[in-house]
């Protein structure tokens, strides 16, 4: 193994599961969680602090929350559109509940994108997240942001890696843990990537974490993990079997899969801490909860 390791954010409670429309039960969320945790995931987005008539896959998120295993060794992520989402993150955290330990606040690269998901325009959104960082650091919570729509807009189409700059530096000022970087619709290759996540790391303080986000839409969502690694970012979302996908991004498809990434990096010498074989199980296990076959390659050829 390399010295460097690659923490992978497990996202299929959340964004692997928020576009379907079979609703998925609580207990299967957090058994879809806890299995996960066996098999060495240790940071997962277990909900989202939404209005639940706009996304009904995420209206358990409370109760989703109050039943994940209470270990000191695993972080949570709640996903905040706004500033009544963080402080939604902070009360799951009242009297002697567990919570959230992080608020995942999301601003966008695209005007269109952000009228149509949040209601806002990309400086609005700015604006906002900046006073969401706040005060999710004023609540105890670990604030941390993803710049969506930062490759490619369904409605906009290409987006300036000169904007995602911008915005990144904007929200370097209020000092969030971690800025990531999210292909939303998957239209990015592995030459965007490497060149934009290698601007960031060179502008962004040394104590910002990068994270990236790709969805494998164009089946480029692999080569474009490796790509980000390679040029700075320690961090990546993965949903087990490849599920995923957005309410708000016409034509956009599955997550990169959390068992793609365990094979890829584990394969090439870096530690991802998910075991394969047990996570492979865990798919075959949720597929069956869902009725269908999920999209991970090595998820249906296994390992090697």
């Amino acid at each position: 193994m390399t010295e460097r390791t690659l923490e992978i954010v497990e996202v299929s409670a959340r964004d692997g599961l928020q576009n379907e429309s079979v609703l998925v039960s609580t207990a299967d969320k957090v058994a879809l969680i806890t299995r996960m945790i066996d098999a060495g995931a240790r940071r997962f987005e277990v909900g989202s602090f939404v209005n639940p008539k706009r996304v009904p896959q995420m209206a358990d998120t409370p109760e989703v929350i109050a039943a994940l295993p209470d270990r000191e060794d695993v972080r949570y992520i709640g996903l905040c559109l706004n500033r009544k989402g963080v402080e939604r993150a902070a009360r799951s955290r009242d009297g002697n509940k567990r919570g959230v330990d992080e608020a995942g606040c999301v601003t966008v690269a695209s005007d269109a994108f952000g009228i149509a998901n949040q209601g806002q325009n990309s400086a609005e959104s700015v604006a906002e997240n900046r006073a969401m960082l706040a005060l999710a650091r004023q609540e105890g919570l670990v604030p941390q942001v993803t710049i969506a729509t930062a490759f490619g807009c369904p409605f906009e189409k290409a987006v300036s890696p000169d904007r995602v700059v911008e915005i990144a530096e904007r929200l370097a000022e209020a000092d969030p843990v971690e800025i990531a970087v999210a292909d939303t619709i998957g239209v990015a290759v592995p030459g965007q990537v490497r060149d934009l996540i290698g601007r960031l790391r060179e502008l962004l303080p040394a104590h910002i974490r990068l994270r990236a986000h790709f969805h494998d839409t164009r089946a480029t969502g692999v080569a474009n993990a490796w790509a980000a690694w390679e040029a700075g970012a320690d961090v990546l979302d993965s949903s087990l079997g490849g599920l995923g996908g957005c309410p708000f991004a016409p034509g956009a498809t599955g997550n990169v899969a959390t068992e793609d990434l365990a094979y890829l990096f584990g394969r090439s010498g870096v530690d991802t801490g998910i075991d394969l074989d047990k996570a492979i199980a865990v798919n075959r296990w949720f597929a069956g909860v869902m009725g269908k076959p999920l999209p991970s390659n090595v998820g249906r050829a296994g390992g090697f």
